[in-house]
């Protein structure tokens, strides 16, 4: 098994194998898809069950994109957001392939790969993607997310910090 210190190394080999990240991005899929069916199964839409006294689960569509844009439009946006997640995912492999060694950057790529043909799969299938985790505070609520959303959120995070890092060592 891989040290700590292997899997977030900024090594800068290329060539590599695809293999363990797109391992990362199926476990992605398959968590974020379990649970989306899981919630669906479980809950109506709207219907709300408090877990916390700042969390909630809950069955929520977005036909947009993040904190609903775009989510009251008449359906082009299935199409559009659909096609933008594949040519995501296509740059992404491509990214992926020539940076293979820098295991950072390549975890960030593939928690945001797997998030985004996560919602891709819902937006395919169900014409919007499902939403289940709400965070509220004081009566104001977070707009809902997903684990895709989640996977794509700390993606970003880890390639921001890998990109500092980066320009801190230069």
């Amino acid at each position: 098994m891989a040290s700590k210190k292997q899997l977030f190394s900024t090594s800068k080999s290329s060539g590599g194998s695809l293999l363990p990240w797109l391992g990362v991005a199926a476990i992605v899929i398959l968590i974020d898809q379990l649970t989306k069916i899981t919630i669906a199964k479980l809950f109506t839409f709207g219907e709300e069950k408090a877990i916390t006294s700042f969390f909630n689960l809950v069955l929520a569509y977005n036909k947009g994109a993040a904190f609903g844009f775009l989510n009251n439009q008449p359906g082009w946006q299935r199409y559009f957001f659909t096609a933008i997640a594949l040519i995501a995912v296509g740059a992404i492999l491509y990214m992926l392939k020539k940076h293979s060694g820098q295991r950072l950057f390549c975890w960030a790529l593939a928690l945001i790969m797997g998030g985004a043909i996560g919602n891709a799969i819902d937006r395919a299938l169900y014409g919007h993607v499902i939403d289940f985790l709400d965070f509220h505070v004081k009566g104001q609520h977070f707009p809902a997310f997903n684990v895709a959303d989640s996977a794509i959120f700390l993606g970003a995070v880890l390639f921001i910090y890998d990109e500092l890092r980066r320009v801190n060592k230069n």
